[in-house]
This record gives C-alpha cells, structure tokens and sequence, in this order.
C-alpha cells in the first residue's frame, strides 16, 4: 500500500531521475499531497494526487501526511503568504494549498497553526474575468521548465494552475492535456479559457496556451509562456508575435475543458 506524503517546502523540484543533476520535469507546492511508490537511500519516487504525475523527490524534502486532505482546490493567490511551523517558516507560494484551512488556521501533523492567506475562495465571476484575475500575477513571469510558479513556470504549467485555481485538474503535460475536454473545430467560436496547443515539426504537441477574451481589433488573445508569460495574438496559422512580426508557433487544435 503506497504512503502518503504531503509538501513540507515552499516550492520543491521534481525529477525525472534520483539525482540533483536530474531534469527538473515539475514542481510540488506546500501542502500538495501524493502517495511515496518507491524509497530509496536519499530519493524517494512520488505519484502527485492532484495530477497523477510521478517523479524524483529527495527525502530531505517530502513529509509524512497524517491526515488525507479533501479539499485540495483551497490554495493561495496572494503576495507575501507566511506560515510558521514551529521549527521554521515556509514562505507560501501563489498556488500553495491550505490544508483545512478554517478560521484563520491550517491543520499540519495534526495541529492547528495558524496562517493569514488570501485564498481562491472568492465571490463568483464569469470564467473569462477569474482567468484575467488569475492570470495576473503569471504575466512577464519567466519560462522555466518544470516550474508552476510566478517566480517561473513553463507553458502547460501554467495552464495547469490557472485551471487548478478554477478547481479543474488537468494533467500535467500538454501532450497529455490536448487529450482533455472537447475540440472545438472554428477559432470563430472560440471562448475565453478554451485551451490551444501547437506542433512541433515533427508533428508533435510540445505548446499550449490558454484564449482570453478579444482584444479592440476582435482578435483572439492568447496568454502563453514562451521565454515569458506573455499576451499574443492567435489566428489560424497559430501565434502571431507582434514583437517579431512573425509567426512562432503553429496550431494544431482547440480544446474545451469545463
């Protein structure tokens, strides 16, 4: 029977091998859970509940989970987030979940210590502006492979996040996510929030970016991470960068995921 485990650290690397010279290929946020598949001396291999992801974790680096948490959608998405747990504080992510979170205080290793946190609970808006206000922090934020964060995120990361933070569970990959939801077969009936993926010359998914809504030209607007997150325009040949006047990714499909 596999263990669970919960992250103990801000923001903790994930690799593809037992070795920190190993790929960064994700990233566990505070309070995310997953089941501990294999221990060895120093690394220990992770499946992420949250995304079914497997990956490298080094054992100095994974805790213990007494508690299973139910409610994994309650996560940090404000600045300067601090939690004291006793032995040391952990800065929170944007992202972060809250284990139990409630009047003010998480539960961690069954106790209840307290943390002041904006959270995604928030009054209900329509899907397009939460994406806008979701996004915000992400924008100009650089690419990092692997990353899930403001402070570096790579493209289907931050697909994956903002959609966590709408409390909807994409895989990690995009060759995974363009699997998920319903094609949509017309740019012209694209929504806010429908997912767009692009080819390599192999034919390959290896991009995704998220629409938003059109800009004064009626123009579909892409927000993606490439080299940073950023804002493009987005038309059948694919994304159209205004900075280089030229075409840098070449679309393959759309895909709505509710």
């Amino acid at each position: 029977m596999a263990t669970p485990v919960i992250c103990p650290l801000s923001i903790v690397p994930v690799r593809s091998e037992p070795s920190d010279r190993a790929e960064q290929v994700t990233q566990w946020l505070f309070g995310e859970t997953g089941e501990l598949l294999e221990r060895q001396e120093k690394w220990s291999r992770v499946k992420f509940d949250h995304d079914g992801y497997e990956g490298w974790v080094d054992n100095k680096q994974l805790a213990p989970c007494p508690t299973p948490n139910y409610d994994p959608d309650l996560r940090v998405i404000g600045p300067d987030s601090l939690v004291d747990l006793g032995d040391r504080p952990v800065m929170l992510p944007y992202g972060a979940v809250l284990p139990f979170y409630e009047e003010g205080a998480i539960l961690w290793q069954d106790r209840r210590i307290p943390v002041q946190a904006v959270t995604n609970q928030r009054p209900d808006l329509e899907r397009a502006d939460l994406i806008e206000f979701y996004l915000h922090p992400f924008l100009g934020a650089p690419y990092l492979w692997g990353g899930r964060t403001p402070w570096g995120v790579d493209c289907s990361g931050l697909t994956q996040m903002l959609f966590i933070l709408m409390g909807i569970y994409l895989p990690r990959d995009a060759d995974q996510q363009v699997l998920e939801g319903e094609a949509v077969e017309l740019l012209d009936v694209c929504e806010p929030g429908d997912l767009a993926f692009f080819t390599n010359q192999a034919g390959k998914v290896v991009h995704v970016g998220i629409i938003l809504t059109r800009d004064t030209e009626d123009r579909l607007r892409i927000a993606h991470a490439s080299g940073r997150v950023r804002i493009d325009v987005l038309d059948r040949q694919g994304i159209f960068n205004e900075e280089e006047q030229a075409h840098t990714h070449r679309l393959h499909a759309v895909r709505r995921v509710l």
